[in-house]
């Protein structure tokens, strides 16, 4: 179960995801502590893992590339802790550059919250 910021209780670890992408969407970095775990590990292509809440934060608050954009989710799927989502970013880099960004996130969900979480880009890597 979640609570978020107006109280109402989510069951649905679905709803839990939207909400974390409306919460970085429009820069509500506060909301972020309600929706990760305490001891969030999140694995970013480019960087080492976040690990701790207060990793994540200053991650999302001073290090974040990008300027403003919003996550188009295509689609998101449970099974019962674990999850799935994905879809397209649009937005603009703190340098001005415009970003169009296929992505897919996997989760685990401990005590109602976002416990792991491992972005994937779709672009030539390796």
């Amino acid at each position: 179960m979640y609570a978020n910021s107006n109280s109402q209780i989510i069951t649905n670890y679905g709803e839990l995801i939207v909400e974390l992408f409306d919460a970085v969407d429009s820069s509500h970095w506060e909301a972020l502590a309600d929706i990760f775990h305490s001891n969030i590990i999140y694995e970013r292509p480019g960087y080492k893992p976040f690990v701790g809440i207060d990793r994540l934060l200053t991650f999302y608050q001073m290090e974040r590339v990008i300027a403003s954009g919003k996550h188009h989710i295509e689609h998101i799927t449970i099974d019962g802790s674990y999850g799935a989502c994905w879809g397209r970013f649009i937005g603009v880099s703190k340098e001005d550059c415009q970003i169009d960004e296929l992505f897919a996130d996997v989760y685990s969900f401990e005590q109602g919250k976002i416990k792991t979480r491992k972005t994937h880009f779709f672009r030539p890597a390796v």
